[in-house]
């Protein structure tokens, strides 16, 4: 029987009512998904983008309560060792707004807030990890089968070219 997986411990912070669209701090939030927390930290703080250092903020909380919460628990959890696991905008409350417009007329328009949630989760490594080194070493011992494969492949193909050039310049010659 399959031993049970142990649940990975995610750790969360929000930043609400952000006046920006949810769209604008998608963008800031995509370059940082997936990445391992120190460059997620370093993308952010050289982003260009208006949102960037409040998403720098959110980050630097979520990593504050992984921290905080594995010394209150007890839990061994390596600060060093986390990743953005999710980083989302939801669409917060629109604040409608008037413009004036032409003719005494009026338009309206809506000014968009968003929810910025990230959460990191510590990245565990795999059942069958085994360390860098050994498989450097290991792969710098076996040879190549499948590099040498698409080599001669690559061999074959370029003789049916210069064999059809020979003969389309045999043609030519009569």
């Amino acid at each position: 029987m399959a031993k049970a997986a142990e649940k990975v411990r995610e750790f969360r912070a929000e930043a609400k009512f952000q006046r920006t669209s949810p769209q604008k701090a998608k963008l800031v939030l995509d370059l940082i998904k997936g990445l391992r927390v120190e460059q997620a930290i370093n993308t952010v703080h050289f982003s260009t983008k208006r949102i960037a250092p409040v998403v720098e903020k959110v980050l630097r909380s979520a990593i504050q309560n992984a921290n905080y919460e594995s010394q209150e628990k007890g839990l061994d959890i390596d600060v060093d060792n986390l990743y953005v696991r999710t980083a989302i905008a939801n669409e917060g409350p629109r604040m409608k707004r008037i413009r004036p417009a032409p003719m005494g007329r009026a338009f309206r328009y809506q000014r968009r807030m968003a929810h910025i949630i990230v959460t990191v989760a510590e990245k565990r490594p795999a059942a069958g990890h085994v360390d860098v080194d050994a498989t450097s070493a290991e792969a710098a011992s076996k040879p190549a089968k499948h590099v040498a494969a698409k080599k001669s492949a690559a061999k074959h193909v370029a003789a049916k070219k210069s064999t059809a050039k020979k003969t389309v310049a045999k043609k030519a010659k009569k």
